[in-house]
């Protein structure tokens, strides 16, 4: 990580996105406290994170439109536009006006898609594809780390102060992201338009990701897991409730455990997917998901640290695995389609199972949901393992592969770096 940070253009990026992290670490998890706070419904608090997660389905269009425009300017634009729209929080003050808070949440999860789908271009362009493990590994411990703060940070600022200060902090943030990254020189091309129109130019991303073997297995495995993956959103309340017999507020010192994991994890993942590929750094993060659930299917405190360790362990690992593998295995100018396909492919998933568990946690014992979490993660985790070979590690750069037809739609150039 020292070599990608001796990069004096990859610093300055990393410095940009660490602020524009640290705006949105703190607005998530506060913006359902306000809505809690304002109505006194739990449902209506939990449909914010609806909100934010409801823009994925507009993907393959945000996707589309990254990659028609220069990724340095872009990123500008896009967190300076995130700014602006937090801006009527400011005038948020009772019951009546919760409905500016979903439409606030609902474009902040739509800059989210647009801010990663930039950022892997703006990392591909920046950074030589021997060092690009190491540059996400970094970007995803400094994110684990303001997970563990962020959203603590953001509901102590709102409960101290109030919303307006916790709006304010978050566009300062994203305001500082553009300014830092306005510094950047990033020798970048115009992207050529392509002669496809409509519904194939906006699934070229997904098309992309279906026919690339390395990329498909890598979908398909980390998907399996995400199906199951969120029950344990709904399933960590009642083993502190019914397991450990320890209030609820209890849940907040074990998230912060798998904090610390995760800090871990970001930092030994570059590592990994050096060793193993980043199939296998993949496979390496949904496998240590299965014994942390399954250890959580028994309710013993010193048990539940080490599972939520391994927990935290699990998600830098598979994020920084498979954006390294987006990034090495698709072409320049496809790369904001693909980067949004896949984070609606696993957003999507993951949605659905935080919903579902919270309907089967009312109806099955929770152990048992815990073990089921356990066996289909392992078996995602093993599925993976055994495509790993797709992505063996190689010395040198790679090579990124072409489209499938002859067509030049533009590459970034990298201005003699």
């Amino acid at each position: 990580m020292r070599t990608v940070l001796r990069r004096p253009d990859f610093r300055l990026l990393f410095a940009a996105v660490v602020a524009s992290m640290a705006a949105e670490s703190v607005l998530l998890l506060a913006l359902a406290v306000w809505v809690k706070d304002l109505t006194g419904s739990d449902s209506m608090a939990g449909a914010t994170i609806f909100a934010v997660i409801a823009p994925m389905a507009l993907a393959p269009l945000v996707g589309w439109v990254v990659d028609r425009y220069r990724r340095k300017p872009f990123f500008i634009a896009a967190n300076l536009v995130a700014a602006a729209l937090l801006s009527p929080l400011l005038t948020v003050r009772d019951r009546s006006d919760v409905w500016v808070i979903y439409v606030v949440a609902a474009f902040y999860g739509l800059s989210y898609i647009t801010l990663a789908a930039v950022l892997n271009g703006l990392i591909r362009h920046l950074v030589p594809a021997e060092s690009l493990a190491d540059a996400n590994g970094l970007l995803q411990t400094v994110r684990q780390g303001l997970r563990l703060i962020g959203p603590f940070a953001g509901a102590g600022v709102y409960a101290a102060v109030g919303g307006w200060l916790l709006a304010v902090l978050a566009m300062t943030g994203f305001l500082v992201a553009a300014a830092v990254v306005g510094r950047l020189r990033a020798q970048e091309r115009e992207p050529s338009r392509s002669g496809r129109r409509g519904p194939s130019e906006l699934s070229a991303g997904l098309r992309h990701l279906t026919g690339e073997p390395a990329l498909r297995r890598a979908l398909l495995g980390y998907g399996l897991g995400s199906l199951v993956m969120g029950f344990t959103e709904s399933l960590i309340f009642a083993y502190v409730d019914l397991g450990l017999r320890r209030e609820a507020a209890f849940v907040g010192v074990l998230v912060m455990v798998q904090g610390v994991g995760g800090l871990v994890g970001g930092l030994f993942s570059a590592a990994v997917v050096r060793r193993y590929g980043e199939v296998g750094a993949l496979a390496a993060g949904v496998t240590f998901f299965g014994p942390a659930a399954l250890a959580l299917a028994y309710p013993r405190l010193w048990l539940g640290v080490v599972a939520l360790l391994l927990a935290g362990l699990s998600l830098p690992l598979t994020m920084v695995g498979l954006n390294t593998l987006i990034q090495r295995r698709t072409p320049p100018r496809l790369l904001g389609r693909v980067t949004a396909a896949s984070e609606a492919l696993v957003s999507g998933p993951q949605a659905l199972s935080i919903g579902t568990g919270a309907l089967l946690v009312g109806v099955f014992d929770y152990r048992l949901l815990f073990a089921l979490v356990g066996a289909v993660t392992t078996a995602a985790g093993l599925y993976l393992w055994r495509g790993r070979g797709l992505s063996a590690p190689v010395a040198g750069p790679v090579r990124i592969p072409g489209p499938r037809k002859p067509a030049d739609d533009g590459v970034l150039s990298r201005g003699g770096s």
